[in-house]
Formats: C-alpha cells, structure tokens, sequence
C-alpha cells in the first residue's frame, strides 16, 4: 500500500495550484460540459463566470463603482479559496439556468391541489439546482374525515412518500439529485407514525426528517406530563399522550439509525426576523437555515484556515485579513441576490423582500490544528466564540454599511429592526453555518465546524492500487517531529485515530483528534458557541460510538436545548447497516426482522430474457428467467477473461438465483450490487460500470425497477445501511448533519 505525500498531489494549472482532489471534483461536478460530456472550461474559467456574473449587479445601485474591480476581487476571493458560495452559484452563476440559492423551504398546504402544486414546485427547484424543506404540519391526520368527498385522510407520511419518488425522477441541474426536509410539529395527532417513517432504512430515501419540537413539549418531558394533540384541519385537540413516550421514541429512532433529528421550533421563531409576514415552520435539508414558506437564501463560506498567520515563531489569528474577508463575501452574497434567477415569481418577491444571506465558516478544525488547540477542550470553544462573534459584527456592520448605498432590505417595516437605526441591515439574516459538502473539498480544509473525519485515510484508485492520504497539517507534524513513517500512515488509517497510539507523542495526540475521538458534550459544546453568534443556524452532526445508548441520545436533545441550538442532529456509528433483512433474535431485538422462505423449485421451462453489458473485464452477459413477471433465476458469464473472474461471476448469479427463490425482493438485490467497485471501471451508455456485480445490477434494475437506471438512488440507499460511498465505495463520513465522501466529493445534501 502505498503513502501519497502531500506535495504530489498539488498540480500547476495556470495561475491556480491544485490539489488532485480538487481537480477531480471540478471537473466531475463544477466545470462547464459540452452535451457528449467533454469540459468546456478550466478552474481559473470557473471562478472568472462565478465572478463577471456576480460582479454585474454592482451597476444597479449608482455607486459609482467599477463592476471589473469588484469581479476581480470575487476571483481572488474564490481562486485563493479563502471564500466559495453555494454550489448552485458556483455551478450556475454565468450559465443559462442562472439559479444561484441553494436552499428553499416550500409550502405544504391542506388539499389536494396544495400538496400537489408542491411537489411540481419541489420539481422544478430540485431540476435547478436548489434542496427543498417542508413542514407537513398542516396536513390533516391519517383517518381524519375530509369534508369535500367524505373520505378519510391518508396522513402526512402517505404524501411524503409521493414527494419522495418525484424526487428520484429530477436530477439537479444535470449534476445531483434533489434533497428534502420533512418536518411534522411534535403536538401533530400523527407525530409517532413520523418518527418511525425511516425506521426500515429504505423509505424516504431522499429525505432528511426532523420532530418539530415545542418549549411545551420539552417542559412536558422534563415533568414527566401528557400534552395535547391538535388536529391541524380545525385546531381542535384531537388527544392527549404522554411527552415522555413521544420522547423515548424519538430518541430511540434517532439512535437506531439517526433519523429523525429534531428542531426548536419555539427557538427558531424567537429569532424570525420578520414575524409579521410569517412563521417559521421549515429548514432546508440540513437543518442550518430556517426559512419561511416561499423563501430562499444563499450562502457561502469563509476558510479559516487562510486566515492563520505565524510570525516570529507565534501562530495567530489575522483578524483583519478575515474582515476583509467578511465585507467582501457579505457584498458577493447580497449580488448574488440579484443575480440569481428564481424558479418561482413567489420565491422571488420574497428573497427580494428579505434578502436573507447565510455566511458561515470552514476549516475550523485545521484551525485548531494550526493553533495547537484540541477540539475537545474549554480553549477551542472560546475560541470558537471568538471567532464566530467577529464574523458576526463584521457581517452585520458590512450589512448596515450596504444598506446606506443600497437601501434596508425591503421588509425591514415589518421586521424586529422597524426603527432601529443601529440595525439598519441590508440582509434580514446574514449569518449560518451551513454543510461545506465538496466546497471543503474543493478548498482542500476541514468541513464546516466539525473535527476532521479521519488523519489518514486510503484511496482506492482505477488500477486497483491503494493510496494512503494524510493530513497535510499532521503529515508536517509528523516529518517536522521526526515520526512519520508510510508504515505508520498506513497503520493510521486502519485505526482511524491516534489516541491510543504510544509511539506518537503525547501532545501530537491531544491536539490532532478526530471526529470519534469527541466525546457528545464536546459536540454540543461547540455547536452552542457557534449558535450563540450566528443569524440562522447550525448544520452539525454528534458522533457517537457504536456502544452509544439511548439515554445518551436523551442526553444531547436535553444539552442542545439547554445550550442555545436550534437543532440536533446524531449519529451513532455503524448504525445504518441494520438491514431489513437482517433475521432477529426474537422480542426485543433492535433491527427489523424478515422470516425466511423455502427455495422455490424450478418449473421445466422458464422463459426470460439475455442482456448484454460492458464492463472492465470483459463483455457480460446476463440471463434472466421469470416466473409469473418476476425474476427467478440469473446466469452470468463473462468472455474473455480468467477463469478466476468467470468462475466468481457463476457465483454471483448461483446466489442471486438462490436469494430470488427464497422470496428476497429483487430491490433489495439491486441495493446489495449496485455500487461495489472492482478493479476496472469503464463509462458506458447510462453511466459507469463499476464492476460485474454493479453491471448485474443495472440490468436488474432497467428491467424491474420502475424508472429505469437511475445512477446513484439506490447506490445511495446501499450506502446508507453500509457507510459506503455510493459513487466510489470509499469510507462515508456523517457531519454537518448530512452524509460525505471525503474521497470523491459525493455528498447525500448537495
């Protein structure tokens, strides 16, 4: 196994170094492409589009400034990496959708033509790029009479999974899947069918759901009290239960396999700006940006880590090179605004209106690296406070100070700053702390606020070689302190941690510590300083160990909201690999359960069909038989290979084969193959061919599964029970209350 230093990976490409990682993924998910999918622009083109086409709203203010000046800022701003915008602006800004917000939360309204009108608007969002958030909360309860037709209602969940499938049928603007929210208040008669609406790993796959939790509720928890159920439909109580059950159930579900995650609904209103146009009752997917129905915002986030100085031995922070930052990136943000195109007239009378922008931060933990500080202690918090309360009167001053060029945000009448001179804000919000997803990636630091997931780590490559990667910041720790050693790299990133490694020096394991090696309140810690100084919200993860306990769960929910957050999301590792098929031991068991089948017997004649694939190691074919419209039987062979490879592809179809006639649904087959790496991928019609097992799957797949191939979907749901990366089978990382591949870029969230 090979050790990747750090100084190979870089690569000159113009006036930009980048990183192979980089490089990969602009090109993969950022660059320009003609229609047979051949780059059309270089990074440097990239960030001069984003730049000329956000710098074009500098004309429409009379200030008297040269758009070209400020376009040229914008490139530096971005091509030193020391600020990036949402995907959107970075994958759209210059092009011809011109869709630049990431993040918008819609309406779900109490009829049919309601629900419906949502899911054509979550449609046309998803295809330009943007995540959708929802509150189901107006929807009537599952068996609630309906006045119109006299029927009864089918509930909030039953529709959700109607948005769900929309969802897999749009990719965002040619480049990702869309990304939801579901939220359902926590005083809704259907709360408990909610919190166990993912419980089986499979459904709502294309949702994030979070508990809409009230100050009642939690009040009623802490007194061990009932509270009432309202049915939304007539705001009568429907019934009473008891907060503890509701309490122990969500705690349990979350702990399970990390959904639902929760938000203080009470809280995030205390904080709406503009309370007279609205409540807020949705986020977008993950969670950091509370939104009122019809609402979009855009963010962007600043890297720390360029903001880290040494001079004369001390290693600082150099607050004035981050205001210059902060100004600069408010003024990008607010253009942006009035760059974008909106895929809804709606939507965009209120992003004018309000004209919300959410700058956050990344590479606060190499900041912490740099600095010397553990994540895990009093010093990296108040640090943390520090920094992130700069941010914040800086955001807020270079806000007032557009507004006297530019005007107070339309709204500001009916907003909490009516008459207030001092908060005379161009931005209704302008801070969040949203995922970093590839942008951190892409600016080759830490994601978000979150420890780093792992110090070394190994890269499997197209030969079938393995590379260890390490961390630039502990690979110079290493050489300069006299330890490093491939061998030791590579024992690293088997461990995935160096705490309990003796021959690494003691100081070198206090500071450098991983996202496992945080314990839950040091999680919590650092997402309430954060909180304490940021608009809008929070988008984290508290990593638990796999022996984690529910109680520990209750725990978190009872600091977060002790502390200030608006939200919590968990996740206990290894936890999504509790399959559906997984056979339990009996009463009590924690993963669902499915009984085994007899083998069915093979009829005398069975007819079915012959496909043809090509893969790495040769041409595949796939015989399938049916029985009564079903698959019951799959030969495959592969020529002109080894007899090693066509012996373990007789295999694969032997044991699918016997799966199919012992009852196994063929989606739960197509999860298991699609998306294993072999040695060998080959790009085709349809996409790339992972290996013979992910061919198999395709064909499976185009046959029986509504739709068509669809890359990704249920690559996406293997992952999900495996913490495998879908697009490259790599390690998948859970922070900033999403799911990331550190490797390829691939993140579940956008």
């Amino acid at each position: 196994m090979a050790v990747k230093s750090h100084e190979v990976m870089m690569k000159e490409s113009g006036k930009l170094t980048l990183s192979n990682n980089t490089r990969t993924v602009l090109e993969r998910r950022y660059l320009k492409k003609d229609p047979q999918g051949r780059l059309q622009e270089s990074p440097e083109g990239l960030f001069r589009r984003v730049a000329s086409h956000v710098a074009q709203a500098e004309t429409l203010y009379g200030e008297g400034v040269d758009p070209s000046s400020f376009s040229d800022l914008f490139y530096t701003l971005m091509s030193e990496f020391k600020f990036l915008p949402n995907s959107p602006t970075l994958m759209n800004a210059g092009n011809e959708l011109g869709q630049l917000a990431a993040c918008f939360v819609l309406p779900v309204e109490d009829s049919l033509d309601g629900i419906f009108d949502a899911v054509k608007n979550a449609a046309i969002i998803h295809k330009s790029g943007g995540g959708t958030g929802f509150s189901f909360s107006r929807l009537r309860a599952k068996d609630s009479r309906v006045g119109s037709t006299g029927g009864v209602a089918s509930g909030p969940v039953s529709f959700m999974k109607i948005f769900n499938t929309a969802t897999e049928q749009v990719k965002q603007g040619g480049t990702r899947r869309g990304a939801n929210m579901a939220i359902l208040r926590v005083d809704h008669p259907d709360i408990l069918d909610f919190i166990h609406c993912k419980a089986d790993n499979q459904a709502l796959n294309n949702f994030n759901i979070s508990v809409g939790v009230t100050d009642l509720f939690m009040e009623a928890v802490q007194q061990g009290e009932s509270y009432d159920l309202i049915e939304p439909s007539n705001g009568k109580v429907r019934g009473r239960i008891d907060a503890r059950e509701v309490f122990d159930a969500l705690t349990h579900q979350a702990w399970f396999n990390g959904d639902p995650g929760i938000i203080f609904l009470d809280r995030i209103n205390r904080d709406n700006p503009t309370p007279e146009i609205g409540a807020i009752e949705s986020t977008n997917p993950c969670g950091e940006q509370p939104l009122l129905p019809m609402e979009a915002c855009n963010l962007g986030s600043i890297n720390l880590a360029t903001c880290v100085v040494t001079d004369k031995g001390s290693t600082t922070v150099d607050f004035d090179a981050l205001k210059e930052i902060v100004w600069l990136a408010v003024r990008f943000l607010d253009d942006t605004i009035d760059m974008g195109r909106y895929p809804l007239d709606e939507i965009e009378q209120m992003v004018t209106g309000n004209r919300k922008i959410g700058l956050g931060v990344m590479g606060f933990a190499d900041l912490l690296f740099m600095l010397g500080i553990p994540y895990n202690s009093d010093e990296a918090v108040a640090q943390a406070e520090s920094l992130m309360g700069f941010v914040q009167a800086e955001a807020h001053e270079a806000s007032r100070h557009l507004s006297a060029s530019r005007g107070p945000f339309p709204n500001i009448d009916r907003s909490v700053f009516q008459g207030d001179e001092a908060r005379n804000y161009r931005n209704a919000t302008c801070t969040t702390i949203a995922p970093t997803g590839t942008l951190s990636i892409l600016a080759a630091c830490s994601s978000g606020i979150e420890p780093v997931f792992a110090l070394s780590y190994v890269r499997r490559v197209m030969d079938g070689d393995e590379l260890v990667e390490v961390n630039p910041l502990f690979e110079a720790v290493a050489k300069a302190r006299g330890f490093y050693s491939p061998a030791l790299m590579a024992r690293i990133a088997e461990k995935g941690s160096i705490a309990h490694m003796a021959d690494i020096p003691e100081d070198v394991r206090r500071i450098f510590v991983t996202a496992h090696d945080v314990s839950p309140e040091w999680h919590i810690r650092m997402q309430g300083a954060f909180q304490s100084h940021t608009d809008n919200a929070v988008s984290k993860t508290v990593n638990l160990p796999r022996t984690a306990t529910v109680e520990e769960v209750q725990s978190i929910y009872d600091m977060a909201f002790d502390l200030g957050c608006k939200g919590v999301t968990i996740y206990r590792d290894g936890s999504k690999e509790n399959q559906v098929l997984s056979v339990g031991d009996g009463p009590g068991t924690d993963a669902p359960s499915t009984p085994l089948h007899e083998v069915r017997e093979r009829p005398e004649i069975l007819e079915g069909f012959t496909s043809k694939m090509t893969t790495g190691m040769g041409q595949l074919y796939v015989t399938v038989t049916e029985m009564d419209g079903r698959p019951f039987e799959v030969f495959a062979t592969i020529g002109k290979s080894g007899k090693s490879t066509t012996a373990k592809t007789e295999a694969i179809g032997r044991l699918i084969s016997l799966a199919l006639r012992s009852g196994v649904d063929v989606e739960e087959i197509i999860n298991q193959l699609k998306g294993i790496c072999g040695e060998h991928a080959v790009f085709q019609k349809g996409g790339r061919v992972l290996s013979i097992p992910d061919a198999i799957a395709r064909v499976l797949e185009k046959r029986y599964l509504k739709g068509g191939y669809r890359a990704g979907v249920k690559k996406t749901e293997a992952s999900l029970t495996g913490d495998l990366c879908p697009e490259c089978g790599g390690t998948v990382a859970h922070e900033e209350g999403c799911m990331k591949c550190h490797l390829c870029g691939f993140t579940k969230c956008g």
